[in-house]
């Protein structure tokens, strides 16, 4: 696999103010990251390290194996989409005439702006100038501004700020068709729920710390968190020495085990004759942000006592 961004010992340092410490992160072709984090985390540091709109005070930053900084690297640009939370445009412009002007800075024909409108729904709204559209407007019109050339690097930022359900779902799916496309995405998101089945990799930072690095199975691994079986049926019995996490149910029983306790138990309850359904609940993205952005907090509490 190609590696598209690679930052070694990255660290970045604002009049003796250290916003990132050291990181270290590899993005491979096709690979799909989320990062999370409180604001002041270090993600906004981090997405402008990668564009090379900021330089590092350590470390190194390729991205498509050269310094994003320096003016050599400018042809590798138009090989990213970016897409900033809050997006603004000349309200002036209609949504296609922005659209157009972002298509000739990337040498773009013009068909595809048409098609990118259409894609995110503002086809009927193209003539239309920007200051009648509204926030979830704006915000589909960002996102056909950051798809344009479909780059193969895509850096989102809040990218479902304002949009319904369904442009959200729509959104997600066109993440996917870019991931099986090869393009790489860092997908930054505080709607942890929407986010979580389209991600290979989370990196949670805490004060420009990361906190956990890895795939949510590595992540819950580590974290050590309880997972819930559910369990439909009749006559059931409960294993040896998990009575005090079992709750009964009026159809079955509900037990809390570790990760180690999962398939053993879940072996011992479908060997019973009785059971007609069973269900599964892992701990889930947001469950894991909690847990480590709360671990950080009690290790900063554990050093001023």
């Amino acid at each position: 696999m190609t590696n598209i961004v690679e930052l070694m010992g990255v660290e970045k340092r604002y009049q003796g103010v250290q916003a990132l410490k050291p990181l270290d992160l590899v993005l491979q072709q096709g690979e799909v990251l989320g990062l999370f984090g409180h604001n002041g985390a270090g993600k906004t540091t981090t997405i402008k390290l990668i564009l090379g709109l900021i330089k590092a005070s350590a470390g190194s930053v390729r991205v498509f194996g050269q310094d994003p900084t320096l003016s050599e690297s400018r042809r590798t640009r138009y090989q990213l989409g970016f897409l900033q939370e809050n997006v603004s445009f000349y309200e002036q412009l209609t949504g296609f005439e922005v659209l157009r002007y972002f298509a000739r800075l990337k040498g773009i024909q013009t068909s595809e702006c048409h098609r990118l409108l259409e894609q995110v729904g503002l086809k009927a709204a193209a003539a239309r100038r920007v200051k009648t559209y509204s926030k979830g407007m704006r915000q589909r019109l960002g996102l056909a501004q950051a798809l344009l050339g479909n780059p193969k690097l895509l850096l989102l930022d809040e990218p479902t700020v304002g949009l319904d359900p369904l442009a959200t779902q729509d959104f997600y799916h066109r993440i996917a068709q870019l991931k099986e496309q090869g393009c790489t995405v860092v997908l930054c998101s505080h709607v942890l729920p929407g986010v979580e089945k389209y991600i290979d990799r989370a990196l949670i930072m805490g004060k420009g710390a990361v906190l956990a690095q890895g795939s949510l199975d590595m992540l819950r691994l580590q974290a050590e968190l309880p997972l819930t079986l559910n369990v439909k049926g009749s006559g059931l019995n409960i294993p040896e020495g998990l009575h005090s996490r079992a709750t009964v149910l009026a159809d079955g029983v509900s037990l809390t085990l570790s990760l180690q306790e999962k398939m053993p138990v879940m072996q011992h309850m479908l060997a019973q004759g009785g059971v007609t359904d069973i269900d599964l609940h892992l701990p889930s993205l947001e469950d894991l942000y909690t847990h480590y952005t709360r671990a950080c907090v009690g290790h900063e509490m554990e050093g001023v006592l």
